[in-house]
């Protein structure tokens, strides 16, 4: 393992570093110091990136109490509460993953199949012909309609206006690169008034707060069944027959939105524009999705092989967090021969480890048939991280990516407006598409384009 020393790239260059260049930040390192490398270590903690596969495995598959996981994720405090799952250790976090485990089995998960293609029906009906339109507001809309109806139960009315609204203010807040750096530099988290940005974070937090907490005590009064999360989760009860409280809920609920809105959109919004960035792969999608006729069953197409390697190669190229969360040992831990000390950060990176050229050839290029000729193990490629830390929403994201996309491509025939390549930009702690990626609506696909099919039916002969 080679280390690099925090004497030779001060800690705060490093954080400007990370903040506004992670990719090549993560790149420039990997190319200089080999795919395990050491910051910090000095005068501050040592954090050690690991990319390889090895490395990953023995990670995710050490005992979870030598880590103080929840501890080295602290700095979400602020947005998620004490109480979420991200950031507990123990006998908590083991406690709270089996209460909010069950929800998001795959057989609960086919209950919200046809809910988003409805969803995603609705919200793109508004798209007109030869319009353009900000590819990540609508996708945006999607998912936070999604997590609204499949989460909370809710479908119309005053709450659900007001969450919508309060939730988005309060994520733009800390999405765009300015606000984006309050996350990375806590000098900026003061509060000047309703305007600056803090201030405005903090006033909108609290209305997103009282929402959800009247919401929580208004359904615990409900005697009737729902088939939402909330309601599943309101009813869970540990080992010993408790509930979860209020504030467990609340904490948990906010970690979903966030967890669960922001990222799928951004997947999303990458998925479309590969698949029109590269037009022989919506040619393919084109000719999965016609295979089943006007049977357009979301069970089906959930399984449908190129539509589910276009979503994995979307998560691979540019994965929507480029590290895993931070493990902070406990007790010395030995990684590929070198021991590495208690207080050392590991931080799984899911960038390098995606663009792995023994593992992925040419990797800057978009390919889905890579997932189609082989399969990866999941210390190769881990867009929802590993180990007891895997993202439990994995199911319902990667779900929601191949019907709303599906969905999309099987009723509106879309183009982008520039063919410049995108690059990625940090949106709070992920990484996104920019804000401003555009596209066009050349036509509404009410009925199958004949020629079409031909023309990739004589592809496949060749």
């Amino acid at each position: 393992m080679k280390l690099l020393h925090r004497h030779s790239t001060p800690r705060l260059i490093r954080r400007l570093q990370w903040f506004a260049y992670p990719l090549e930040y993560l790149e420039m390192y990997a190319k200089q110091y080999g795919d395990t490398f050491k910051v910090g270590g000095k005068n501050s903690p040592a954090a050690v990136y690991l990319s390889h596969p090895q490395a990953i495995q023995q990670v995710f598959n050490a005992p979870p109490e030598i880590f103080d996981s929840g501890r080295g994720n602290g700095a979400l405090n602020f947005l998620l509460g004490d109480n979420s799952l991200i950031l507990l250790d123990g006998d908590r976090h083991q406690r709270q993953r089996k209460l909010l485990t069950p929800p998001f089995y795959s057989e609960r998960m086919r209950a919200y199949s046809q809910l988003i293609c409805d969803l995603t029906q609705q919200v793109t009906n508004e798209w007109q012909i030869g319009k353009s339109f900000n590819v990540r507001t609508y996708m945006q809309e999607i998912t936070l309609r999604v997590i609204l109806q499949a989460v909370f139960g809710l479908h119309q009315g005053e709450r659900y206006d007001q969450l919508q609204q309060m939730l988005t203010a309060l994520l733009e807040t800390i999405g765009s690169p300015l606000g984006s750096a309050v996350l990375f530099f806590p000098v900026l988290q003061k509060d000047w008034g309703a305007w600056s940005p803090w201030g405005r974070f903090l006033r909108l937090r609290q209305q997103v707060d009282e929402l959800i907490y009247t919401e929580i005590r208004e359904r615990r009064q409900i005697d009737h069944p729902n088939n939402d999360i909330l309601t599943l989760l309101i009813s869970a009860q540990d080992q010993n027959g408790q509930p979860m409280t209020d504030e467990e809920l609340h904490d948990e609920l906010m970690t979903l939105l966030v967890a669960g809105h922001e990222t799928t959109a951004s997947a999303l919004t990458w998925a479309l524009y590969w698949s029109h960035y590269h037009p022989e792969v919506k040619e393919k999608l084109h000719y999965e999705l016609q295979s089943l006729g006007d049977n357009l069953d979301p069970n089906l197409i959930a399984k449908f092989p190129y539509l589910t390697a276009v979503c994995q190669e979307t998560l691979r190229i540019y994965p929507i967090t480029a590290t895993t969360f931070i493990r902070i040992l406990k007790s010395p831990l030995e990684i590929m021969g070198e021991q590495l000390e208690a207080g050392t950060a590991l931080i799984p990176c899911v960038y390098l480890a995606h663009h792995r050229e023994e593992l992925y050839p040419e990797s800057k290029h978009f390919r889905p048939e890579r997932f189609l000729e082989r399969q990866f193990s999941p210390y190769e490629y881990f867009p929802f991280g590993g180990g007891n830390r895997r993202c439990i929403g994995m199911g319902l994201a990667q779900l929601e990516m191949k019907l709303a996309l599906a969905t999309i491509l099987s009723r509106f025939e879309l183009a982008l407006t520039s063919n410049h390549p995108v690059k990625p930009v940090r949106r709070g702690l992920t990484m996104a598409p920019p804000g401003n990626l555009r596209m066009v609506v050349k036509n509404k696909l009410e009925n199958v384009d004949k020629k079409l099919t031909k023309n990739i039916s004589d592809s496949r002969k060749d």
